[in-house]
Parts: structure tokens; C-alpha cells; sequence
């Protein structure tokens, strides 16, 4: 059997346009709160001071709506006074469905919620915490000028040292109550900064690997060019703020399925702790206890503590192989599209992997299609 020049096999491969991700839910608009279901309990995760409303009572109270400019609003209660031992009603949501490996979720932020006392964070986690694994996408408290973010899981899962990251590594464990953490380093991730820069962009991808932020100067064209009903091509955007390549950890043995969460909480196990407390709030009250000084009083503190959202998307991957689809809030398991090995891409790499696999597939294809004709 004669040999076909590979230059041969390469001229009569065709042109493969790859739009890297398919759309899977938009979240936006007047319907955006449609598809979350609101916690409607007290804080009994992180101990914070705030009683997150059910659905009735949040739309009934104005801690979520939909405002004028079409954007989702979800907010800490700054009108009412909260007398001592009581607490301050917040919101909590959590998305009916649950996403695969393989997915790609990308949410437009105005504003997040920042002050004394003031703990945000839009992360995904699977049925039990933390068996199935946790995502801290956009996570800070307090006065806080950077976001964190962070894996959680059981023991046995790295972040290994990325090549290919923009943010600062602290833990690598991501068994440890912090997770395997990175700040990030680009300006403007958090706080007043943030919001007067007209906020920005977060996208994670989780097949597992990267965590990326873009202030709103900044975000890609990708982005800025995408709709509610397009797909999504992730080739213009760079390095992630957060790498956490395969080496480190099977994302397929240490993740479920995970929802997305969007929430505030006031103080706790983290924001109200005197060591993270006290140095940049300390004085905002006379006992610098942070539910004394903030929480029991007057709501006007608040007055920033609010999300604003244009839009939350989940994608997913196109291409050959079990596709990731939205799966019951509730699931417990799922099929993983692939199993991580030592020598497998960086989560940044993730899109790059389905081309790669297709051009491959087209080229034994067209060279044993050639090497017939030239027998």
C-alpha cells in the first residue's frame, strides 16, 4: 500500500468553522428569575446573619426584581431596622438545573453586593457538599478590592502549579476550608471599584479548568458580540484569572453535576471573623462586633449590598461524545464526558480539545480514503 503525502491530505481538508460552545440556558430579562428556586431559611451554612426569603416574600419585600433596565436585582433589606438577636432578610437562588462536565457558564454583572458585614458569592456546587464538589466563581467579603476564587472538594484533589494563569495562587489543597484558592490580580474584580468601572464579566469552564474576569472596558468581543440564542467561541480570551490543570485533579472523580448559586449573607464563618473583621472595618460601629455594628440598626449600610445582573448563560461543548445537557436540580450522578489524566489539557485548554480530536478524525479519515484511491 503506497503512503499519501500528508501536504496532500491537509489541501483537501475542508474548512471547519468551530463555534466552541453551544447555548444551553439564558437566564435574562423579565423571565430571568423563572428557572431559581429561593432558599427560604435562615443561613445555616455559613451562620450568617441574614434569613434568605422565599420566592413570595422576596418579589413581596423588593429584595428581587427586575428593573428598569431589564437587569435582575437581588439585594440585602436596607429599610428596614433589625432589633437585636434578629435577622436580616437577604436572598438566596439557586438554579433549577444542574450542569454536566463540559459546560461553560458566563454571567454579565452590573453590580455585587460590598460593605462591612457584607459577603457575596455566585458558586455551583453538587446534591451534597462537599462529596460532589464546589466552584467559587466570584467570592469576597467586607471591603475586600479583589475576588477569590476556589474548588472545594474531598481530599485528594491539587491545584497543581499553572503555566497558564493571570491570578495568585494561595492553598493548593482543595480539601481546606479556603479550597484551593486564587485571588485575582486584575483591577476592579470587587467592591467600589467594580461598580464604577460598570462592573464586568465572569465565565468558568468547567471541564475543569479556568476561572477568567473582564472589567467591563475589557471584555472580549466574543462576548460583547454574543445573544441570548448564539453560540460561543472562546478563542479570543486569553489566559484565565484561575487555572486548575488536570494534573492537579480529576474533575470527573471529585464533581457531580453542579448548580449555579447566587447569594448574600451578612458576617459568619468568614466575614464576621474578628481576624478578617476587624482590620478593615473595625471601626464602622462602638463594640467592633461585626452583627452588633452592622446588622441590628438601621438597613442604610446596605445600600450597596445588592447584585444586578444582566444575564447568566450555561453553554455547553458540540462535537463527538456523550453531550453535557441540564439534568434535575436533585441528581445525585452523571456522565462524564471524559476521564482526566496526568498528561490531559488545562482547563483553559478545554475548547481547544474538541478541535483537535475532529481535525484528527478527518485526517485518518481523508488519508485512508486517499491511500484507497492510490493502491
Amino acid at each position: 500500500m503506497k503512503s499519501l503525502p500528508f501536504s496532500l491530505v491537509a489541501f483537501f481538508l475542508p474548512a471547519v468553522v468551530i463555534s466552541g460552545y453551544e447555548l444551553v440556558q439564558d437566564y435574562s430579562g423579565i423571565s430571568f428569575f423563572d428557572q431559581w428556586d429561593f432558599y427560604g431559611s435562615w443561613d445555616n451554612l455559613t451562620l450568617g446573619d441574614v434569613w434568605w426569603l422565599n420566592r413570595d416574600d422576596a418579589f413581596k419585600q423588593q429584595l428581587a426584581y427586575i428593573n428598569s433596565a431589564g437587569n435582575a436585582v437581588m439585594k440585602v433589606d436596607n429599610t428596614n431596622t433589625v432589633v437585636f438577636n434578629e435577622k436580616r432578610a437577604s436572598i438566596r437562588i439557586t438554579s433549577q438545573q444542574a450542569y454536566g462536565v463540559g459546560s461553560l457558564w458566563v454571567a454579565d454583572m452590573v453590580h455585587i453586593p460590598f460593605g462591612c458585614s457584607v459577603w457575596p458569592a455566585f458558586w455551583t456546587k453538587g446534591p451534597t457538599w462537599p462529596d460532589n464538589g464546589e466552584i467559587d466563581i466570584m467570592e469576597a467579603i467586607n471591603l475586600m478590592q479583589s475576588n477569590q476564587m476556589a474548588l472545594h472538594t474531598l481530599p485528594g484533589c491539587f491545584q497543581s502549579t499553572p503555566a497558564n494563569q493571570m491570578g495568585t495562587s494561595g492553598e493548593l489543597d482543595c480539601s481546606q476550608p479556603s479550597g484551593c484558592l486564587v485571588t485575582e490580580t486584575a483591577p476592579n474584580s470587587f467592591g467600589q471599584g467594580f461598580a464604577a468601572a460598570g462592573g464586568g464579566v465572569f465565565a468558568a469552564q468547567f471541564d475543569v479548568a479556568g476561572i477568567w474576569f473582564w472589567s467591563r472596558p475589557n471584555i472580549p468581543q466574543s462576548i460583547l458580540q454574543s445573544t441570548s440564542t448564539s453560540s460561543l467561541d472562546v478563542s479570543d480570551w486569553g489566559a484565565p484569572s484561575a487555572s486548575y490543570p488536570v494534573s492537579g485533579c480529576d474533575i470527573t472523580k471529585f464533581f457531580t453535576a453542579q448548580n449555579l448559586i447566587l447569594d448574600i449573607t451578612l458576617c459568619g464563618i468568614w466575614a464576621g471573623l474578628p481576624a478578617q473583621y476587624l482590620p478593615a472595618c473595625g471601626g464602622s460601629g462602638p463594640t467592633g462586633i461585626c452583627y452588633n455594628d452592622n446588622v441590628v440598626g438601621s438597613g442604610s449600610r446596605y445600600d450597596d449590598a445588592y447584585f444586578e445582573v444582566k444575564y447568566v448563560r450555561a453553554y455547553t461543548t458540540p462535537g463527538s461524545g456523550p453531550t453535557p445537557t441540564a439534568v434535575a436540580a436533585n441528581a445525585a450522578s452523571f456522565t462524564p464526558m471524559t476521564s482526566s489524566s496526568s498528561a490531559g489539557p488545562t482547563l483553559s485548554q478545554g475548547g481547544a480539545l474538541h478541535v483537535h480530536c475532529l481535525m484528527i478524525a478527518l485526517m485518518i479519515s481523508l488519508t485512508m480514503m486517499f491511500a484507497m484511491l492510490f493502491l
